[in-house]
């Protein structure tokens, strides 16, 4: 295969991380961005806080709203069509907030919702079928319902993602407000405090939240357990749906269709530095599950830094968890006390520059998310798919620091080398506040930028990144 020749970047310094590596990736120029819808005015009819994003084989790209649009961008026409609209209750984080397709759709028409009900305290993950371009809401099939709080914010999760065995994966955030425990650990047990113990959640074995469920759909609208996931089939040890748990808030998943691999963005809690008798600095995580595990929160963070149990009522420091023995014995606990040993993240980073891992320094705040992993096809007949030097390369973004992030994995899919198999992916283009990444069908990346605000951007666009030099570099 032809090889780019080494291009030459002087100057680089810590805060855009280091860039050299064995690999010869091609120049910035060599890639477009391409506009493919957007919504300078404003227009409620036009695209609005759109989440999520799937890529159907005919090329169309399905999008969900949070205020409960489903609408698809027509690539011929180049116009965006409104499919239908799910009722939603949209306070605190909720709302519309994940979608995708089903593995068959160009056949069945069936897609999946991650939504928030406009009455019941309940996320609900649904079928929906669509017919001649149009949601059928009389098709709904609930598979998942998730009981939730709706007193405090935080924390929704909401991302939608298949396996390549039809297994759909659903996030859930752990529901708790973090806003009084000083950028540390949640862990309040103190009476009618519920909302702010994120032990009530994420390290319940019995509760779906603060988790990565993962269960089967089948044709009927219901689901089935499949085999490897954390608990027992018949309940009797925790929730059967979870296959991952620990989490705070795994906002955008992705899964790796060759190896099964679970890949998603933990999004930390707020401390700038550690504290003697609380704990670490926060951290944000890329984190990887082989298989079924514990990942630690509300007790861990970054590579298994412990917090101490604190005593909310007279704010007094008590032990540090034990990552290897970790118990839940808060009050609001509902499951056992023994959890598994914590798996520390695949990468992680704080607010201060990371030296570990540097090319993710950049200036801002941290909202780590994770996207696909690439592999190349000689045989794609795409004229504009990621070229050869990126096959095998996992790709993770940043809402807050706005960039995009190519990782090189091992043949053991492990990070050789964190200082030179991070690569900054296209960093003299700008990305606003990138919401969802998906690959196409033809290979290129698919990119929601959310936009410069909060919400209701009149700088939102759906972005593909297409290579227009030799597909065979690398």
């Amino acid at each position: 295969m032809k090889k780019w020749h080494y291009l030459a970047l002087a100057g680089l310094t810590l805060a855009l991380g280091t860039q050299a590596a064995d690999l010869a990736y091609p120049p910035e120029s060599a890639f477009k961005r391409i506009v493919l819808a957007e919504n300078p005015k404003k227009d409620p009819k036009g695209i609005v806080d759109p989440m999520e994003l799937s890529v159907a084989s005919d090329g169309r790209v399905f999008f969900a709203e949070r205020r409960g649009f489903v609408k698809y961008l027509d690539p011929a026409s180049g116009e965006v069509h409104t499919v239908g609209k799910v009722d939603v209750f949209t306070g605190l984080e909720d709302g519309l907030l994940g979608m995708t397709l089903d593995p068959h759709f160009e056949d069945n028409g069936w897609i999946y919702l991650f939504h928030s009900h406009p009455e019941l305290e309940e996320n609900h993950v649904s079928r929906f079928t669509i017919k001649d371009g149009h949601l059928d809401l009389a098709s709904i099939k609930t598979l998942i319902r998730i009981k939730t709080q709706r007193l405090q914010c935080c924390h929704s999760g909401g991302s939608l993602n298949f396996d390549g065995d039809g297994n759909l994966y659903a996030s859930v955030g752990d529901n708790t407000n973090p806003f009084e425990s000083d950028g540390f650990s949640p862990s309040d047990e103190r009476a009618e405090r519920f909302p702010w113990d994120a032990q009530k959640s994420s390290s319940n074995m019995n509760d779906l939240r603060g988790k990565i469920l993962r269960v089967h759909p089948l044709a009927d609208g219901t689901a089935e357990i499949p085999d490897g996931n954390l608990f027992p089939k018949d309940g009797s040890k925790g929730r059967p749906e979870i296959y991952v748990m620990g989490n705070r808030n795994p906002y955008r998943i992705s899964i790796d269709q060759r190896t099964g691999f679970l890949y998603w963005g933990e999004v930390g809690p707020d401390a700038g530095s550690l504290k003697p008798g609380r704990g670490p600095a926060g951290f944000d995580e890329i984190n990887q599950a082989r298989h079924a595990g514990f990942f630690g929160w509300p007790y861990f963070i970054g590579n298994n830094k412990a917090y101490t149990r604190y005593d909310f009522e007279n704010k007094k420091p008590l032990e540090p968890w034990d990552p290897d023995k970790p118990l839940n014995l808060s009050p609001n606990n509902t499951g056992g006390k023994e959890l598994p040993p914590a798996q520390p993240a695949f990468i992680y980073y704080p607010h201060s520059l990371s030296a570990r891992f540097p090319a993710v320094n950049a200036g801002g705040g941290r909202t780590a998310m994770a996207g696909p992993v690439y592999y190349h096809e000689d045989s794609l007949e795409s004229s504009h798919k990621l070229p050869a030097v990126f096959d095998h390369h996992l790709f993770i973004y940043e809402w807050s620091r706005n960039w995009i992030i190519a990782v090189k994995l091992g043949e053991d899919e492990s990070i050789g080398n964190p200082r030179k198999d991070l690569h900054r992916f296209l960093p003299g283009m700008t990305f606003k506040r990138p919401m969802d990444m998906e690959l196409g069908p033809d290979g290129c990346l698919y990119v929601i930028q959310w936009g410069t605000q909060w919400g209701d951007n009149s700088d939102t666009q759906i972005i593909r990144i297409e290579y227009h030099g030799d597909a065979s570099a690398g």
